[in-house]
């Protein structure tokens, strides 16, 4: 399974960047880990929260297959422990998915036609965080995933 996070706009933060590239390189010794980072948007001050979304939508859905499995990174979605996150993730795996696909919107959230395309919604707290740290926690979080599935020493309950 190969696993893919699509991320709308690049951080100005090199440690940020910094994180996700180290997390990124721990994940891919357990499968193929994929990060798309979708252009930001110019103009903004011309356009709509909706307009915004909108753009951002249409950005995502060309970066996805009809047989991708999708989900959204949302405050509205389910939220897991890290190890019950683990085994949601394993049940993928098994399920012969060839590719999961996170998104990690914009700062307004995603547009109706992305809600209406995505198979779940995961939050990673009732707190908000910036798109743009979400990227580090949520690397963080696969790559402690793969460390509880393959019994390895990182994650301590």
């Amino acid at each position: 399974m190969q696993i893919e996070l699509i991320v709308v706009g690049k951080t100005d933060s090199k440690e940020v960047n910094t994180l996700v590239e180290m997390y990124q390189k721990r994940v891919n010794h357990y499968c193929r880990f994929g990060i798309t980072t979708l252009p930001d948007l110019r103009n903004t001050k011309n356009l709509s929260t909706q307009q915004q979304n909108q753009s951002e939508g249409e950005r995502i859905l060309a970066q996805l297959t009809e047989s991708d499995y999708v989900v959204l990174l949302d405050e509205h979605g389910d939220e897991l422990r890290s190890v019950e996150f683990a085994q949601w993730m394993r049940k993928r795996m098994v399920s012969g998915l060839k590719r999961l696909v996170f998104v990690i919107g914009g700062p307004y959230g995603f547009s109706e036609e992305v809600y209406r395309r995505a198979n779940q919604k995961l939050s990673l707290s009732k707190m908000t965080f910036s798109h743009q740290i979400v990227r580090a926690i949520f690397a963080e979080q696969i790559y402690r995933a793969f460390t509880i599935l393959n019994n390895e020493p990182y994650h301590h309950e």
